[in-house]
Order: structure tokens, then C-alpha cells, then sequence
């Protein structure tokens, strides 16, 4: 039995509507997936932006001269160095007991991670090291710090590290540094033993 024209009329309205409505929910599912993508994109790029921008501006770097030290008389090699270390310009506070520090020279001497002595600098300062598995670094000195005491290098303050020198570190030997902070670049900085050494020298 044919419909009448108006039931018919009604009936294809009603496809329609159901049809745009589907068009709206798939537009509005793939619009939801692309702001979402959209979104993760930019915060990662976001996160990114701020770890480079932390590792770029939490590097330290040597202020002044480095000084070698000699113990004893006639010495024939150095018992260790003080470098003057500060952050670079725009740094944040660095904690430096999670600094590592890695040494070697043309004389064969090598340690890899030089440990810290936090508890203070005498067995640095007074007595050499035995073999380059025995030097140990610790804050000799620190200037301008900035309130209370603690492990953070913050900016404008100098700290004085000094670092104990391997048997290795003989006249006209070349030492290396690498001071790899927690967070940041690596700062190195390479020096040559004096042909003739006094009990303290600069080294260039």
C-alpha cells in the first residue's frame, strides 16, 4: 500500500536528521583527537623547551687562575689544584655533592669519578695521594655565599674547590678536568704541570 505523500515527506526527514547527526558526532570525535594530539604536542615541545633551557643555564665554569699547590721540599710533583668555580650567567643553584669530577693526565693517571670529602678538606690539603684511585675534591673555600651554609653553588657566589693530584701529576705532565654537574653541560678545562714547581704556581 503506497504511503501518503506527507508520511513519505516525514519519513526522509527523518534520514536526514539521523544522518547529520552522525556527521556531527564523527566531526566532533576527530576534532576531539586532533586538539588532543594537538595538545600533547605542544606540552612536550613545551617540556623540551625547559630542559634544554635548565641544562643551558645550570653550568658552571672557572673563575680566575687555577692554582697548583706542592707539598714538601724539592717537590718533583703537585698535591693539588684550587680552581675558583662559579654558575654561568642566568644559572640556576646547582648542588654540587652531585657533581662529578673526572681527571687524567699524559702520565697515565686516570679516575673517572673523583669522590667528594664533605666532611672537610685536611686529608687534601696535607698529605699526597698515593695511587689516582686515592684523590678526593672538596669546597676549600667559599665567597659572597649567599645566606645560611649548604651544598648549593648559587649565583654570584665563588666557591674554591681543591682537587688531590695523582702521583702522575709530575713537572711538564698536561691534566684534564671534566666537571659533569646533575644537571648542565660539561665543563672541562686542561692545564700543564710548570717544567719546575715551587709550593704554589699558576698553571696555564
Amino acid at each position: 500500500m503506497k504511503l501518503p505523500q506527507s508520511v513519505e515527506t516525514a519519513f526522509t526527514g527523518l534520514e536526514a536528521a539521523i544522518v547529520l547527526i552522525a556527521f556531527v558526532v564523527v566531526a566532533a570525535v576527530f576534532s576531539y583527537v586532533v586538539l588532543g594530539a594537538g595538545f600533547y604536542t605542544t606540552q612536550t615541545a613545551q617540556a623540551t623547551v625547559h630542559t634544554g633551557v635548565a641544562q643551558a643555564s645550570s653550568s658552571v665554569e672557572i673563575a680566575g687562575n687555577v692554582m697548583g699547590v706542592a707539598l714538601g721540599a724539592n717537590p718533583s710533583r703537585l698535591s693539588y689544584i684550587n680552581a675558583s668555580i662559579m654558575l654561568m650567567a642566568g644559572g640556576t643553584p646547582m648542588d654540587l655533592t652531585q657533581m662529578v669530577i673526572s681527571y687524567s693526565d699524559t702520565g697515565g693517571g686516570r679516575n673517572a669519578s673523583i669522590n667528594m670529602t664533605p666532611s672537610g678538606c685536611d686529608s687534601i690539603l696535607s698529605v699526597n695521594a698515593d695511587t689516582d684511585k686515592d684523590i678526593r675534591w672538596c669546597v676549600s673555600q667559599r665567597i659572597n655565599e649567599v645566606g645560611t651554609s649548604n651544598n648549593l653553588l648559587e649565583p654570584n657566589e665563588i666557591w674554591i674547590i681543591s682537587i688531590g693530584m695523582p702521583p702522575s701529576a709530575t713537572v711538564n705532565q698536561k691534566i684534564t678536568f671534566n666537571l659533569q654537574p646533575a644537571v648542565g653541560a660539561v665543563s672541562s678545562f686542561s692545564k700543564t704541570v710548570p717544567g719546575a714547581l715551587s709550593r704554589i704556581q699558576p698553571l696555564y
